[in-house]
């Protein structure tokens, strides 16, 4: 789980503009965040089945956020893959 604080750190950093908490590249990186946290977590709760289910549909919607960027703007899903460091 991401702090409140950790988010709005998050949501200024990859907002486009001034008052933006929903572009794709907000949601993109939040939803890594939170990717990230749970792998933590799965290193010492390996049976953790429930989490691993969510974990699995937060990595779907990601890769469909990313799908969109990539249809509309190339050259921003690239800055984006190569900011939150993803490989793709």
């Amino acid at each position: 789980m991401i702090t409140p604080e950790r988010k709005q750190e998050l949501i200024a950093e990859y907002a486009t503009k001034a008052g933006d908490t929903g572009s794709p590249e907000v949601q993109v990186a939040i939803l890594s965040e939170r990717i990230t946290n749970l792998t933590g977590h799965f290193k010492t709760h390996a049976k953790d089945n429930h989490s691993r289910r969510g974990m699995i549909k937060m990595v779907s919607e990601r890769r469909s956020l990313l799908d969109y960027v990539k249809s509309k703007d190339l050259k921003r899903y690239e800055a984006l893959i190569a900011r939150l460091g993803l490989r793709r």
